[in-house]
């Protein structure tokens, strides 16, 4: 099976998908992917040929709709706000298609008619991170129960903060100790704790901070394959 990964990134959607079973993944992005752990070409997503593929996924940028575009230093700003452009896109393309986008992709949420979504954190995978992320896709599949958080990160601080500590351990050293959730963000992390936080081990710092864990699309991909060979 041969998916399409537009928006590509550093690779962190690529790698689920070629663990939930997909043999080709072909990445596409404007910016260069040294990293990129398969095939790679440096191009427009929103031009990009779309034919001879199994399935599409899509991440479009995210800063246009992330929350923290509300930030003193980042509100005057303009971020490309591409969730709607690749939706329409993407419609009638023929294959099962994915987009994926950050939970507070507001003015973007509202599903077409037809699109199942959902969104995954990382605690529904045991991992130590929260990265809530919306996946908007052509086909039913079934979101995993989503545990409590029991780490609250708020109060004008991160969690992993070094110089107001962090909120769950209470230390005045910040986030250099064995915190429970790492934020992975705003480089207020330790560049090991964001690899085993998202399960990555091939990105830099600044690539952790945008990724997703492969985890997530390994769900969503393994449910892909299932409709794909569904009698």
């Amino acid at each position: 099976m041969k998916l399409l990964d537009l928006f590509c990134g550093a690779g962190g959607a690529a790698m689920g998908y070629s663990r939930a079973g997909f043999t080709e993944i072909v990445g596409v992005d404007i910016e260069p992917q040294p990293r990129y752990p398969f095939e790679f070409h440096q191009a427009d997503a929103m031009t990009y040929p779309l034919e001879g593929f199994d399935a599409i996924h899509a991440s479009p940028p995210c800063q246009g709709e992330s929350i923290l575009r509300n930030l003193p230093w980042l509100r005057d700003r303009e971020y490309p706000m591409l969730i709607i452009p690749t939706r329409e896109r993407l419609r009638g393309v023929g294959v099962p298609t994915v987009i994926e986008n950050v939970f507070n992709a507001r003015r973007s949420r509202r599903k077409p008619h037809g699109m199942s979504a959902g969104f995954l954190c990382g605690q529904m995978f045991s991992l130590p991170v929260y990265r809530h992320r919306l996946f908007e896709t052509s086909f039913f599949w079934m979101q995993p129960g989503h545990p409590r958080h029991q780490i609250v990160i708020g109060q004008g601080r991160m969690l992993n903060d070094r110089r107001k500590g962090t909120l769950n351990a209470g230390s005045g050293k910040g986030a250099w100790g064995n915190q429970v959730i790492v934020t992975v963000g705003g480089g207020q992390f330790r560049k090991a704790d964001g690899e085993r936080a998202l399960g990555i081990d091939w990105m830099t710092k600044d690539e952790l901070a945008q990724a997703i864990p492969p985890a997530y699309t390994e769900y969503i991909g393994r449910q892909l394959l299932a409709t794909m060979v569904a009698p």
